[in-house]
């Protein structure tokens, strides 16, 4: 939520700046800005626009846009409502200082109050302001240079944290602090520039050599000068440097309308990517160095406990029955964002899975962290390199499914069951409740699916052409079974996230404890009926809905001929064995989902009142 670009060196700042606004842009999208230290009189010049990057960008057009340091802020509102007031950059009262912020300042109310008794006032409604108040106070109380008063003001704050400050008197100065919310900092050739950012994404075009700030560091950026880190306390802090390596094609659309629909035809390569060096098809072998590594905790493991949001849960909930099945241990998928709240009961021989696309969503960290404390093995499944659950996990599994830039998440989840399946497949091996058949069946399985996927993805135009029919609707049931319900659930979140269809997904044998009753000719509802266990039953729940009028759309096997008598359209899908229907099945719901968005006019990749990273609560 939110994105920060900062950069200080010898190139013009703004082309960079505005560069990685669109980069991030997936992370916040209500307004926009950016502050320069123009080379010409060394005047901060800040502009802002409620809106889009571009509606920024396109408001430049006659302004002075020189420097070779500046900031840059796209924004997902917390505290007052998308305006150009709200946006950030904001000033310090006295004009000296700007920041940008991610996160909430959770006693910016006290603060406030605080400083407005010594003088200090105030123009928009967010925390931000507050906080960049609070510096320029300590900095005129105790006469301090700004990343001392940074640290100063920050050992009184409460809450979660990425910042960048500029002091307009010192032009060669950068100063960034991080806390439960993500920083990099990039280093340039010799230390002659270094670029900052909320993930690597925006900056990985200018250097490989990246810096990841921890909790209560902050670092001091100088022209031509060693980076400098200290913690709070303002003790030195060992500087950690790793190379990221991204393909920078990535990150553009290649010729499709959206990231959306480019992620979604991206599923065949990436879940190739996720199984390459792991899953050995010709030795049937499945090598996981987590497993390795960690083989006695993670053998002798009591219960798993996955913690996860959204889509994540959702892949967690297929890891469940993998896990459970094919391990022989009990396993609990629980919201991260209740988890952490609830005092749970936390063993040394449990192992805690945290699962997370960016590996900074907030309450999965902090629940991953409760873990921690209390001696569990935390294994991390994560897509982005050097993010924070990745550190802070005692093991784990990179999905390497690559960037994922459209809110709606797509690969990554396909990515994350992909991995759940490798890691209950190994670690069965190694527990020996696995039969050497059943396991060489299933790696063989695996090693196809990219293919069968390819299948899927070729029905695009007839999906395209049924989501027509739906654009109508307000309202949505999904219904699945067995492997298949958490799919349902997925189908349903894709579509509500872009469409604005109020949608729920449930396992089909719910249906007539409650949703039933919503059911009638208005109301569609996508079944998911592969030919897998409790097949016969689903159709039965078809027939419920058919007997009341409701509009059915079905996700079914090649070659089916029951379902398709009662369904008004049916999506076929390859068949294959029962626990890695998932990876073939959701296919079909998030192109639905995609092209419903798109015949209702809706921006499809940034959807109202979301944003790809949740760092806050």
């Amino acid at each position: 939520m939110c994105g920060i670009v900062g950069y200080i060196g010898f190139r013009d700042a703004y082309p960079i700046l505005i560069n990685g606004l669109k980069r991030l842009e997936y992370r916040g999208y209500d307004s926009a800005g950016v502050a320069l230290i123009s080379d010409n009189d060394e005047h901060l010049n800040i502009y802002k626009e409620k809106g889009k990057v571009a509606v920024l960008e396109n408001s430049l057009a006659d302004k002075d846009l020189s420097g070779t340091i500046g900031m840059a802020h796209t924004r997902w509102a917390t505290h007052g409502e998308p305006s150009s007031i709200n946006a950030h950059p904001h000033l310090s009262q006295s004009g000296r200082l700007a920041i940008v912020h991610n996160g909430i300042i959770e006693n910016y109310a006290s603060l406030k109050k605080y400083l407005a008794g010594k003088g200090f006032t105030f123009k928009s409604c967010t925390d931000t302001e507050v906080l960049v108040q609070l510096i320029e106070y300590m900095q005129q109380t105790y006469n301090l240079c700004v990343a001392q008063a940074t640290r100063y003001a920050l050992r009184k704050v409460v809450g979660a944290y990425a910042i960048v400050v500029m002091d307009k008197e010192h032009p060669d100065e950068l100063v960034a602090a991080r806390k439960s919310s993500p920083l990099v900092v990039g280093i340039g050739e010799d230390n002659k520039e270094f670029l900052i950012a909320s993930d690597a994404l925006p900056i990985a075009g200018y250097t490989h050599n990246m810096v990841y700030l921890n909790d209560e560091e902050v670092v001091l950026l100088r022209r031509n000068q060693p980076m400098s880190v200290k913690n709070l306390k303002n003790e030195d802090v060992n500087i950690d440097v790793k190379q990221v390596d991204i393909d920078i094609d990535k990150l553009e659309k290649g010729g499709y309308d959206h990231y959306m629909l480019k992620e979604i035809f991206e599923q065949p390569k990436a879940i190739s990517d996720c199984m390459r060096g792991r899953l050995l098809q010709k030795k049937h072998q499945i090598v996981l160095s987590a497993i390795n590594l960690h083989r006695e905790q993670l053998i002798n493991a009591k219960r798993f406990i996955i913690i996860a949001c959204g889509t994540s849960w959702h892949a967690g909930l297929i890891g469940k029955q993998y896990i459970e099945n094919y391990c022989d241990v009990p396993v609990a998928v629980e919201y991260a964002s209740e988890f952490r709240y609830r005092n749970p009961v936390i063993m040394p021989d449990d192992v805690v899975i945290a699962i997370s696309q960016s590996g900074e969503t907030a309450d999965t960290l902090a629940a991953f962290q409760l873990a921690k404390a209390h001696h569990a093995l935390c294994f991390g499944i994560v897509n982005a390199v050097g993010s924070s659950v990745a550190r802070e996990s005692d093991t784990g599994i990179y999905t390497h499914v690559g960037p994922e830039i459209g809110v709606a998440s797509t690969k990554a989840f396909t990515g994350q069951v992909m991995v759940l399946a490798l890691f209950s497949l190994a670690l069965a091996k190694a527990k020996g409740t696995i039969g050497q058949k059943d396991y060489e069946e299933i790696i063989d399985e695996l090693s196809i699916i990219p293919e069968k996927i390819k299948v899927v993805l070729q029905q695009n135009d007839r999906i395209k052409e049924i989501a027509k029919t739906y654009t109508y609707a307000r309202n949505f049931l999904y219904m699945g079974r067995g492997y298949n319900y958490p799919v349902a659930m997925e189908g349903a979140l894709k579509l509500k996230e872009i469409s604005y269809i109020h949608a729920e997904g449930y396992p089909a044998a719910e249906m007539k404890h409650g949703p039933i009753a919503l059911v009638d000719a208005e109301m569609p509802v996508v079944f998911v009926a592969t030919h897998h266990q409790l097949y016969t039953k689903i159709i039965s729940n078809i027939e419920e809905v058919k007997a009341r009028n409701g509009r059915v759309l079905a996700v079914v096997t090649q070659g089916d001929t029951s379902v398709r008598k009662l369904a008004e359209h049916i999506i076929e899908v390859p068949p294959t064995i029962a626990p890695l229907a998932p990876l073939l099945s959701v296919i079909p719901l998030q192109l639905l989902a995609y092209h419903v968005a798109v015949e209702k006019g809706l921006n499809v990749d940034q959807p109202r009142n979301l944003a790809k990273s949740v760092t806050v609560e």
